[in-house]
């Protein structure tokens, strides 16, 4: 049986591959055994993936909204757009996590030209621009021509000294951040200029989604139990992850929603964070 991917291109179904997302959102092996189940029933030649996906979603969703939130992080990333300044303020709080400070949205005089750029990172005294590239659509990927355009700024700005964090600063590296995928030949290209790169499924074992699930760092536009004008209600107000629905549910006051949703809201968080 053939499926219909988001390119339209078609390819044979693969069990184990959908047994394996499913395993991501962390459902019990019957869980997935049930929907594997129910979602063989309803597959036919032609399906689309994205047809897959709500079928599966759905399913878990009944189950529990925790896992259906999990199963649905790739997507909550694309919900960060359209413009992709959420998605860098996103970003900007995975670093923070990870023992960063940071600062969002800057412009900084190169030798030659001056430059903006999205975030600025520092740990041990070592700076890092780093420059977001947001994907509207699952199927782009980011290609070579981007890192090649990005050294040349990083080339610039680490030519002279800045005021970011303090007096006197200089960059001493470069991060390229994507929610989708590298190319090849951009991938090859970071390696061998020392541009460091960062999308949903690189490198290996330390890429964007494993950073999310490590940290429990889920943006809050995957919880099911919200509206996407709610969810954009609260993006303003500066809450980027589900943790801080956690921390301070006054927000959730604050754009108007009921004790009782309020209620099922912290229930579906509560669940997703505490699966890890």
């Amino acid at each position: 049986m053939k499926i219909t991917k988001h390119s339209g291109h078609k390819v044979p179904f693969d069990k184990e591959k959908l047994k394996l997302s499913l395993e991501k959102s962390g459902a019990s092996a019957d869980l997935i055994n049930d929907s594997l189940a129910e979602i063989e029933k309803r597959i036919y030649d032609g399906i689309t993936t994205k047809e897959i996906y709500k079928l599966a979603f759905d399913f878990l969703k009944k189950a529990s909204k925790g896992h259906a939130a999990r199963y649905n992080i790739r997507l909550a990333l694309q919900m960060l757009g359209p413009a992709g300044f959420f998605f860098e303020k996103f970003i900007s709080r995975l670093y923070e996590a990870d023992g960063f400070r940071t600062k969002t949205n800057l412009t900084l005089q190169g030798k030659c030209v001056s430059h903006e750029v999205d975030i600025a990172i520092i740990k041990n005294n070592m700076i890092a621009m780093v420059e977001c590239k947001f994907h509207g659509s699952r199927e782009a990927s980011t290609d070579v021509k981007v890192p090649m355009y990005i050294l040349s700024r990083f080339n610039d700005l680490k030519a002279r000294q800045h005021i970011i964090f303090s007096n006197n600063e200089s960059i001493n590296s470069c991060i390229i951040v994507t929610n989708n995928r590298f190319t090849k030949d951009a991938q090859d290209f970071g390696n061998c200029s020392g541009i460091s790169l960062l999308s949903w499924d690189y490198p290996q074992n330390n890429n964007l989604k494993d950073k999310i699930d490590k940290g429990a760092l889920y943006p809050i536009t995957c919880l099911t139990t919200l509206s996407m004008i709610e969810k954009e209600k609260l993006l303003i107000l500066d809450q980027i992850l589900v943790k801080d629905l956690l921390h301070d549910s006054q927000s959730l006051n604050k754009i108007g929603l009921s004790n009782t949703r309020i209620k099922n809201i912290l229930k579906e968080a509560s669940q997703l964070c505490k699966h890890i």
